[in-house]
């Protein structure tokens, strides 16, 4: 099964189970992030990506740039957190292609606001072995132009499914990055971007490797 196809039948199932009242706030958050074409402004295809210099799972800097620089293409996977489903099955389905990724001479790392303990966690449970960097405060992602506020009351939603933000990230800012993927050749250029809204939408992994062939 495709992961778009994982994605949209986990979607489905879990709309069965979330009270209405809550489920129509969350589509709706979507819908306004749709509509803000936050996601059509963000950094795409043709543009060069900012030097990139994030602490991995144990803290270790790791420059993006420098992998470019020694000629390997990097794909770059900005996702919400260990806390979110759907990025978790991204997060696996990437791991399942990680083998033909390397083989097509490219790097694979992905980028999260959370903490290096919570990305720890996030490594540990989907058994990752690429690298999980922590952009602190959503910087980077700033500069990518992905990152939105979450409303007060969808926060309060998260709380109640024990999401917490807060502790996560470790800042009270309630921001979160579009769930955005992209490819970079080694002149540090986009030559792919996967930019949506609606977090229950991710780059297909056999697209990621149509465009790395």
């Amino acid at each position: 099964m495709s992961l778009t196809q994982h994605l949209k039948d986990y979607a489905d199932k879990s709309s069965l189970k979330i009270p209405k009242d809550k489920l129509e706030l969350m589509l709706e958050a979507i819908k306004e992030l749709e509509e803000s074409q936050l996601a059509e402004t963000s950094l795409n295809k043709g543009k060069h990506i900012p030097d990139i210099i994030l602490p991995n799972a144990t803290e270790k800097q790791i420059s993006i740039n420098e992998i470019l620089k020694n000629g390997k293409k990097v794909i770059i996977a900005f996702y919400r957190g260990g806390w979110c489903p759907y990025c978790n099955l991204e997060l696996k389905a990437l791991q399942d292609v990680l083998s033909k990724i390397e083989a097509k001479n490219a790097v694979l790392v992905a980028i999260t606001p959370e903490i290096p303990d919570n990305s720890l966690s996030t490594i540990e449970k989907n058994k990752l072995t690429f690298e999980v960097l922590t952009d602190k405060n959503n910087e980077l992602a700033k500069k990518f132009n992905l990152v939105y506020q979450i409303p007060k009351e969808l926060n309060d939603i998260y709380l109640s499914f024990g999401i917490d933000l807060e502790k996560s990230q470790n800042n009270t800012q309630r921001e979160l990055p579009i769930a955005a993927t992209y490819v970079i050749d080694t002149s540090g250029k986009i030559i792919y971007d996967f930019v949506k809204a609606d977090y229950k939408k991710r780059a297909d992994p056999k697209d990621i490797l149509k465009v790395l062939s």
